[in-house]
């Protein structure tokens, strides 16, 4: 009877599994490591700043920041523009805004709230300039009344007095209408003492502010 020659299996040797099992685990960790990547990747670039933007006429969106409306000095030094020429306005300015001044004799009959035909140039005259020097500005209309009557009155005059500038620079001057805000202030703040007729007068005025988008400063 032939006698069969049968050699116990050969195991591999245990090294070979540990070595095995470390790359495997080196392995796991790289792909975990490249999925966190991506994943911080993706908010980075969701997680932007948001700002505010208008677009102007023209469809180019400008960023802007509004302005502080609550902090507007009526009474900062006068400045001189070579552009405006009409004796009826006042300028005043400072490095963070303009502020061009007239008064509600030059815009409105008395207890009035439409435009007077002849105040339009001193309207397309401040439209120019701030078409020149900021055009991208946001703007503020604010109106003022004097101390005399119903202060109730006077401030819902004062506010249909600036919205008739803000209508009146949205149709002529091409000023977007989401670039103007109105402000009533009625006699609230006076611009002059409302102990003498000369100060009432000043009292009685229309302010627009220009405020200049960033980079135009």
């Amino acid at each position: 009877m032939a006698q069969l020659d049968v050699q116990p299996k050969q195991r591999s040797p245990i090294w070979i599994w540990i070595v095995l099992f470390i790359i495997g685990i080196g392995v796991v960790f790289l792909l975990m490591k490249g999925c966190n990547r991506s994943a911080a990747l993706k908010v980075d670039e969701s997680d932007s700043v948001v700002t505010d933007t208008v677009v102007k006429p023209q469809g180019t969106p400008v960023a802007t920041t509004q302005p502080d409306w609550s902090a507007i000095d009526f009474n900062i030094p006068q400045s001189k523009f070579d552009e405006v020429t009409d004796t009826a306005i006042v300028v005043r300015g400072n490095k963070v805004y303009t502020i061009y001044s007239l008064g509600e004799n030059v815009l409105f009959a008395n207890n009035e709230s439409k435009i007077q035909p002849a105040a339009e140039k001193q309207l397309q005259q401040i439209a120019a300039s701030i078409e020149q020097r900021s055009k991208n500005a946001s703007i503020g209309i604010y109106g003022h009344a004097d101390s005399t009557g119903a202060a109730d009155h006077n401030k819902t005059l004062s506010a249909q007095r600036a919205e008739a500038v803000k209508d009146w620079l949205i149709l002529n001057a091409g000023i977007a209408e989401q670039m103007i805000s109105i402000h009533s202030l009625g006699e609230s703040k006076p611009i002059a003492s409302n102990g003498t007729d000369k100060g009432r007068e000043q009292n009685r005025s229309v302010e627009i502010i220009a405020f200049p988008a960033k980079g135009e400063e």
